[in-house]
């Protein structure tokens, strides 16, 4: 027995000594592998552990008018943050911020009780807040600069502009289309900290500053911006509209020097008293060039310089017009019924004439109809790169109703966004050369080295000897026809108005009583220099001759006086009906036009 027992506790010692060199082998084999196997994953885990990486943001670009007057800059504010592993009472440190950064109680001490080394308090606070609470001298609060977005001019383009979100990324307009531009390149500090977020002395600590986004110099200029958006918003408030585009343009290189996007309110409904005011519109709406209308009379321009650049009609022919004309399944109607007349095209042009103008069409025929209508950059965006741009509403020829010809040709059954119908205008005023618009003339980097932008591309729609027969059309609709608002004293104006009807929103058909009316021209007319466009959302009156065209008249004559643009010599007239080659001067400009240089002092490239 006692054998017996002797060898059960030899075999229990031998189990417990095999058992323990396992063990021992088990722990060394694990740390051979922590130790050389797997060094590497543990030392960068205990790195990650003591390491934090902090991202220092970089100073936006700024963004400056054509004259280097500041539109958008960044200005350093304070950020109030927290390491609520080094508050003491977190209920009484919120107790004592809430009112001050305005925050609720509970948010702050939920933000200040989290197990984390870094919270936010409050972004990018101004500094009489930033004051307030240093001076209250809180353990575990603290300060860190961060660039906060500022429009010194407040509204002023704030659509075209965009917005800046609360990291500094672009959310819309120029401030998205740039962003990689205007952003900079953030900084970094590295740094080796205990649990508790101090620093460790002699740990790492390495830093690398951050650099300074690249500024961006507009077209636009601000003195014009001003006077465009304050004279269409009166016109929207006299008129009760639902709000209005106005766009300004540099006949010569399809730079915008002013873009209005203006809007009455979203409560406004038709036959309410006017507002007392008008809002530019969301900084993320930039009507001008996202949304689109049917464009009605002013279209009227593309169909008839279509039919002349074809040879189909002179400007002096005479066409026998009624006052309605059946077309398939409709009977089309003038504004204003008339006898049947003779009119010549250029009295169709001035009277605005939609029986005059669809016999044209018809002359015409769908396909060069449809192709002038693409040439001109209707179907297509305009190159400008703007976030949302839309590129109009253009149907397939294959696709026409029997009614498309006669609609289109008098300017509904298309949409187009009033920068495509500016363009469309622009191309005339350019002896028959489209220029592409353009919005930003350059960036300049840190250095100051300004990069220009490359020239608007172009491309030759209509003969010289067209655009010209067509401008003095135009004229005349201004000096004896539907567009005499929009006259200026001592220039000569060539234009055309546009009343519309507007289509209803999701359905097929038009809103009853309601008319998108406008104005599209270019000045003066022997040497352009400014062409502009003004359309009214729902406005009262309805015709665009009545509405748009003062727009137009005040808003130019203001551009004509800010960049110095004299009346051309009274021995340059512009031929009403036929012009000879020889009225058409080749000076080297775009389309052989003569213009009237618009070249302001060059942009400040220093930041704020």
């Amino acid at each position: 027995m006692r054998r017996t027992a002797d060898a059960r506790a030899r075999r229990r010692l031998w189990t417990f000594f095999v058992v323990l060199l396992l063990g021992f082998a088990v722990i060394g084999a694990r740390l051979g592998q922590v130790q050389v196997l797997a060094a590497d994953r543990y030392v960068e885990v205990g790195e990650q552990q003591r390491v934090r990486t902090v991202v220092q943001a970089a100073d936006r670009g700024s963004i400056f008018d054509r004259e280097g007057r500041d539109l958008a800059l960044s200005v350093q504010q304070q950020t109030v943050w927290a390491n609520p592993r080094l508050v003491n009472d977190p209920l009484q440190a919120a107790a004592a911020l809430a009112p001050i950064l305005d925050v609720d109680v509970a948010l702050l001490r939920a933000r200040l009780s989290r197990d984390a080394a870094f919270v936010y308090l409050a972004r990018k606070v101004s500094d009489d807040v930033a004051a307030k609470a240093r001076a209250l001298s809180l353990d575990g609060v603290f300060f860190l600069d961060e660039p906060k977005r500022f429009l010194p001019a407040e509204r002023l383009a704030a659509p075209v502009l965009g917005k800046v979100g609360i990291d500094n990324e672009g959310l819309s307009g120029l401030e998205r289309q740039y962003d990689t531009a205007l952003k900079g390149r953030p900084g970094l500090l590295v740094a080796e900290r205990d649990p508790h977020g101090r620093d460790i002395a002699g740990g790492v600590r390495t830093f690398r500053p951050s650099a300074r986004g690249d500024d961006l110099v507009l077209t636009i200029d601000r003195s014009l911006q001003y006077e465009t958006e304050r004279a269409l918003g009166r016109e929207i408030v006299t008129a009760n509209a639902l709000g209005g585009i106005a766009i300004v343009m540099a006949t010569g290189t399809g730079e915008i020097l002013a873009l209005a996007n203006m809007t009455a309110g979203a409560n406004r409904e038709p036959g309410a008293p006017p507002a007392r005011g008008v809002d530019p519109g969301p900084a993320s709406s930039n009507m001008a060039v996202t949304n689109v209308y049917e464009p009605g009379s002013v279209n009227k321009m593309i169909t008839i310089a279509g039919t002349i650049e074809e040879g189909l009609v002179r400007p002096s022919d005479e066409l026998v017009v009624p006052s309605t004309i059946q077309v398939a399944d409709h009977l089309f109607s003038e504004h204003d019924p008339h006898p049947t007349e003779k009119w010549s095209v250029t009295e169709i042009m001035a009277n605005s004439s939609n029986v005059g103008s669809i016999m044209l069409g018809q002359r015409l025929g769908k396909l060069r109809l449809d192709r002038y209508l693409r040439q001109f950059g209707f179907g297509s965006k305009s190159g400008l790169g703007f976030p949302g741009e839309s590129s109009g509403l253009l149907l397939d020829p294959k696709k026409w109703s029997g009614t498309s010809l006669p609609t289109m040709s008098i300017g509904q059954g298309v949409a187009v966004t009033a920068l495509q119908m500016l363009a469309a205008y622009n191309t005339v005023a350019n002896g028959g050369v489209y220029v592409a618009p353009k919005l930003v003339r350059s960036t300049v980097g840190v250095d100051g080295a300004q990069h220009p932008t490359p020239p608007s591309p172009t491309r030759r729609v209509l003969s010289q000897r067209t655009a010209a027969q067509v401008t003095g059309m135009l004229t005349q609709v201004v000096e004896v026809g539907t567009g005499k608002a929009a006259a200026i004293e001592g220039y000569s104006v060539a234009g055309k108005t546009g009343t519309a009807r507007k289509p209803l929103v999701g359905v097929r058909g038009y809103k009853e009583g309601a008319y998108v009316s406008s104005f599209a021209g270019f000045v003066p007319a022997e040497r352009p220099a400014l062409t502009a466009i003004v359309m009214m959302d729902e406005p009262t009156p309805i015709y665009g001759g009545l509405v748009a065209a003062p727009v137009f008249a005040e808003v130019s004559r203001y551009g004509l006086r800010q960049f110095r643009i004299p009346p051309p010599p009274r021995t340059e007239k512009i031929e009403v009906h036929e012009a000879s080659p020889s009225a058409v001067r080749d000076v080297g400009e775009v389309g052989g036009r003569t213009a009237t240089t618009i070249s302001p002092p060059a942009a400040k490239t220093s930041g704020p």
